[in-house]
């Protein structure tokens, strides 16, 4: 994708994490699958990492991602489940001011009717750091693709949008006063 194609109405910016201890970058078809979809889909993906399932090294790369200015969104794929070494959401909760809990039911949703009562050990989240919306999915292809084709893709661009909030007039200073006084 060429620098005008991320510049276009819609188009985002993706942070793409992957955290496995078991494979790496090359074996890893839940981060390939996740920048496939967004391409495919008109998205650039700005970063595409792999990291190992270690609570610290998680924190830190969602937050070094969340200050990126060329990352809109972010995606993590993998280490959601219930195994010792599934740090995923308990890294990047603590990084959230904001959690879409509707995202994580919606996903049980749609997942228990594709795979039926194993959805109960897969841990999702979502939520809004620092303006930029985060989801956390598991490491599996059919999950990752569930959840972007079945909401991501479709809600990704106005959440992006609505965490930035808007946009000052141009020449607007701001006085970060608002109707409340800045309270």
């Amino acid at each position: 994708m060429d620098e005008t194609d991320a510049d276009a109405p819609g188009t985002l910016c993706t942070g793409v994490i992957t955290i496995a201890s078991d494979r790496g970058l090359e074996e890893d078809a839940a981060g390939e699958t996740v920048s496939d979809l967004l391409e495919a889909d008109g998205h650039e993906v700005a970063v595409r990492e792999h990291v190992g399932a270690d609570h610290d090294t998680v924190q830190s790369i969602v937050s070094r991602l969340l200050d990126r200015d060329d990352v809109d969104l972010v995606i993590t794929a993998g280490a959601t489940g219930v195994e010792p070494d599934d740090v995923t959401i308990e890294a990047v909760e603590p990084l959230l001011e904001k959690e879409l809990s509707a995202f994580g039911e919606l996903v049980t949703v749609l997942g228990y009717e594709r795979v039926g009562t194993t959805v109960v050990g897969a841990r999702t989240l979502a939520g809004v750091a620092d303006g930029t919306p985060i989801f956390c999915l598991p490491g599996h292809v059919d999950a990752v693709r569930l959840a972007l084709e079945e909401i991501l893709l479709a809600e990704a661009p106005a959440l992006v949008e609505r965490a930035r909030g808007p946009e000052p007039a141009p020449g607007a200073e701001s006085d970060d006063g608002g109707i409340d006084g800045g309270a």
